[in-house]
């Protein structure tokens, strides 16, 4: 049946949906273009505000590294990159340079701090603790090429974990991997979040083929350490040592309970274990009356300890019990 036209009506459109569909695909395009000029403009101006702390470090390399003016007149930048520790100049962009006074480094972080000459340097307003973190969250590393001029990486929190150790056995407080590629020049950079707070130092050379963010605690812990003493407290015992098998019978004797120990394989001269005593062969089967089966745990017990600090090495030599205090030293530096 055909329906007539209602006359009442007049000329009256009725909406085409080809043409509703195209309207609202359109609508959502203008959403999304203005959600991103906004986060894109956002970005812009953290990149361009946090310019005013980060620097161009020249230490001696074919290609500057990069510098974040953490305190006023402290300077922190990646320890790899000064090959030089005298004559090491700064810049914040442009043809001037500055004079910076090398303080000191933390290679077990890369971390190394100068002090700079122009006083009157920004330092960022805000640094934030990796437990504001989440993964996931968007990130800028900022950084400045040899030229001087600003260089920025965008990207993502790609890994956040728990505190973590080295490979040259040294703590760092958080894992912090972002996704972020550093180029030539951008092993010191900041790592800052949307609304432009400092998260850390990038790196490129405390994982295989990742880059690194040296947390915020990390670095004030080191930066206190460096100005306070001209280094950080790296304490050894001056031991060569190998996992071994505690047979049962000695085990049994000695009522330690322990199935694995530490043989000492090699004493270095003058070392702290050398001046208490210890020698090739001696079983290393307790630190502080902590039983230590792997290299990892002694480690960790070393890791605690304070400028100052001793410890009591219980070892077995001759099949007999034994321990001594052993008073710890910084590790030298080569």
């Amino acid at each position: 049946m055909i329906v007539p036209y209602p006359a009442h009506l007049g000329d009256v459109r009725y909406p085409n949906r080809r043409d509703t569909a195209t309207e609202v695909e359109d609508h959502m395009a203008s959403a999304i273009h203005t959600e991103w000029d906004t986060l894109s403009n956002q970005f812009a101006e953290v990149a361009e505000q946090s310019g005013k702390f980060i620097v161009a470090v020249y230490g001696g390399r074919r290609v500057a590294g990069s510098g974040i003016v953490w305190r006023p007149g402290i300077v922190v930048t990646a320890s790899h990159m000064l090959r030089r520790t005298d004559d090491v100049e700064i810049t914040f962009g442009g043809d001037s340079r500055h004079k910076a006074t090398f303080l000191g480094r933390d290679p077990g972080t890369d971390v190394a701090v100068l002090r700079l000459d122009k006083h009157d340097s920004a330092a960022p307003e805000h640094l934030s603790e990796a437990s504001t973190l989440r993964l996931g969250q968007l990130v800028l590393a900022i950084g400045r090429s040899t030229l001087g001029d600003l260089a920025a990486a965008a990207g993502i929190i790609g890994r956040l974990g728990a505190p973590w150790q080295t490979w040259r056995c040294v703590k760092i407080d958080t894992l912090i991997r972002p996704d972020v590629t550093l180029y030539p020049g951008q092993s010191g950079s900041a790592l800052v979040d949307s609304r432009g707070r400092v998260l850390g130092m990038n790196t490129s050379v405390l994982a295989r083929a990742a880059t690194i963010t040296v947390p915020t605690a990390t670095i004030e812990r080191v930066i206190n350490e460096i100005v306070e003493h001209g280094g950080v407290f790296r304490p050894y015992l001056g031991l060569a040592m190998q996992a071994v098998s505690v047979p049962t019978e000695l085990s049994s004797k000695l009522k330690t309970g322990q199935n694995s120990a530490l043989m000492v394989m090699q004493v270095e001269p003058e070392s702290p274990s050398s001046e208490a005593g210890i020698t090739l062969g001696d079983l290393i089967v307790s630190i502080n009356s902590q039983s230590v089966s792997g290299i990892e745990d002694v480690q960790r017990m070393l890791n605690k300890a304070k400028r100052g600090d001793s410890v009591d090495l219980g070892y077995v030599r001759g099949g007999q019990l034994a321990s001594v205090k052993v008073n710890l030293a910084d590790r030298p530096r080569r």
